[in-house]
């Protein structure tokens, strides 16, 4: 949901491998990690951003810096 809001789309991709839907930046991820970070099974700040990106780029979400 967090994602969802943050790329300002409906749903996922059907096909993310092939078809992007938006794009999130680095910065919208950390905020959405320090929503997370207490639900998160992560070490380190780092590590959860690279699970929240992860799961980004599984819906069809395009992870750039800035």
């Amino acid at each position: 949901m967090l994602l969802k809001q943050a790329a300002g789309i409906a749903k996922g991709s059907g096909v993310p491998n092939r078809d992007k839907v938006g794009t999130v930046t680095v910065a919208q991820l950390d905020e959405i990690v320090k929503t997370k970070m207490a639900d998160l099974n992560a070490r380190s700040v780092e590590h959860a951003r690279n699970l929240i990106a992860g799961t980004a780029r599984s819906m069809g979400l395009e992870v750039v810096e800035g």
